[in-house]
């Protein structure tokens, strides 16, 4: 009987161990473009975490981020630069999956994790948020 109760509080162990490691993993922080609050919903530049960003009103729900950039340098570690059909280029999240794109976005502003974005330069099979358009 003992031995059993052990394997059973071994497994719930085991189990527990691989659940905190996925939330802590899911939790995190995100990137460095993320914690500079690149992508973030908003409806004003006030409304964007660190100087310089703006908030870019042209984006449904406001995207807050950097616009102009000519290459990846002059973006957030994290982003990526986009040249984007409005003819402008802009740091964009860079993503895996939709949910990268939607930690600071309401649902009805979600961004979409989108392969098919015009990269600036180099990798090119890149995903990056792409936030949606129009107000």
């Amino acid at each position: 009987m003992m031995a059993v109760t052990m394997k059973v509080q071994r497994r719930w162990e085991m189990a527990l161990g691989a659940w905190t490691l996925a939330a802590v993993v899911g939790c995190g922080s995100g990137s460095e473009a993320q914690r500079r609050g690149v992508g973030a919903e908003c409806a004003k530049d006030s409304d964007c975490v660190e100087t310089g960003q703006r908030c870019l009103t042209q984006f449904k729900g406001g995207y807050c981020g950097l616009s102009g950039c000519i290459n990846n340098l002059g973006c957030p570690a994290g982003s990526a630069c986009v040249a984007h059909a409005d003819g402008t280029n802009y740091c964009f999240l860079i993503c895996i999956d939709k949910p990268d794109c939607n930690r600071t976005r309401s649902v009805a502003n979600e961004a979409n994790c989108s392969s098919s974005a015009v990269l600036v330069e180099a990798p090119q099979d890149r995903k990056v948020c792409t936030p949606p358009n129009g107000n």
